[in-house]
């Protein structure tokens, strides 16, 4: 069965005819990401007759087609063979680039690769004379929110810890950086979505992200287990209303204007097990490890104001139909561990 969500709707905020008969370079695309951002396209490309192109450059060809057969053979889709870590692949047409790749290692592997993977890719996109980079940051960028603050919007002047647990976040900063300065000798608009947390297809349901787990375990019959105190604050977007608002940033955002991408609407990690308990498995325990820890509990919550005020974007998927969604979604691919 073909798991794949409806197809786009005439109220969707993506211009999607801005993209007819145009070239888009994915990295990434074997992600979640850039599963979700496929998905949305290739159902756009049937829907409105696009007639465009993306090309997905992946070091592992055979692999994307094991991962999404569907994805890998539509006729939208091009793969493309190539490892921009290692090298600039070579000059190819391209409208507009999408960066959501990241090459996962220790902290010093971490920097070194990914820096250097989107070097090539800016180095490319200047020698393909493209109008529009789309780079998928994090809201690692802003440090520890303050407790004391509900939302973090993007001009938040935090920053990561520093040393080797803020590497991740330190090299989103950077990578924001290079793409804006390039952006702006090269003459090509760099925009930037600082993603937060997210669930529908194509999540990895066993991983360090509690919300994945809490659906694994309820579909799976087992306890709902939440490792720590169950007191961090977080919240969730859909990841069809993930994919439309990167394609909107791509086509309607400003150079250099940073616009995050997330729920604005928080919930306790504790209250998340128990919402996702009563969802799926009413009859499982929820069992917290830790007790209460002090001071005030961790938030990791985006302001979508910019986003919403600026591109008229939205979350039109609440957290309880995204819980469910993306347990039949794993369900009916029998990947519920």
């Amino acid at each position: 069965m073909d798991p794949r969500p409806r197809p786009p709707e005439h109220s969707s905020p993506v211009p999607w005819q801005d993209l007819a008969g145009r070239q888009i370079l994915l990295t990434g695309g074997t992600g979640f990401i850039g599963c979700n951002l496929i998905e949305a396209y290739t159902r756009a490309w049937e829907h409105f007759r696009l007639n465009g192109r993306i090309s997905v450059l992946t070091r592992n060809p055979v692999a994307f087609l094991q991962r999404a057969p569907h994805l890998a053979r539509h006729p939208a889709l091009r793969l493309v063979e190539g490892d921009l870590g290692r090298a600039c692949p070579a000059e190819f047409p391209c409208d507009h680039m999408i960066h959501s790749a990241l090459e996962h290692g220790d902290p010093l592997d971490l920097m070194e690769r990914n820096l250097r993977a989107m070097s090539n890719l800016l180095e490319l996109a200047h020698r393909c004379g493209v109008g529009r980079v789309l780079f998928t940051s994090s809201g690692a960028v802003y440090g520890p929110q303050p407790p004391d603050l509900e939302c973090l919007d993007e001009d938040y002047g935090g920053a990561p810890t520093f040393g080797a647990d803020g590497a991740y976040g330190e090299l989103k900063r950077a990578s924001e950086l290079l793409g804006l300065l390039a952006g702006d000798r090269h003459g090509f608009d760099f925009l930037i979505a600082r993603c937060y947390s997210f669930l529908g297809p194509w999540l990895t349901l066993r991983d360090s992200r509690a919300a994945g787990n809490f659906i694994a375990n309820a579909l799976a019959g087992q306890p709902i287990e939440v490792k720590g105190d169950g007191r961090p604050w977080r919240s969730y977007l859909h990841g069809e209303d993930l994919a439309e608002w990167l394609w909107t940033i791509l086509l309607q955002g400003g150079h250099g204007r940073p616009y995050n991408v997330g729920s604005d609407e928080p919930i306790r990690i504790a209250d998340l097990a128990e919402r996702t308990r009563n969802l799926l498995a009413p009859d499982a325990e929820v069992r917290i490890a830790l007790e209460p820890g002090p001071g005030p509990a961790p938030r990791y919550v985006p302001s979508t104001e910019r986003a919403r005020l600026e591109l008229g974007l939205s979350a039109r998927v609440g957290l309880d139909e995204a819980i469910l969604r993306t347990a039949r979604w794993n369900t009916r691919r029998g990947r519920t561990q």
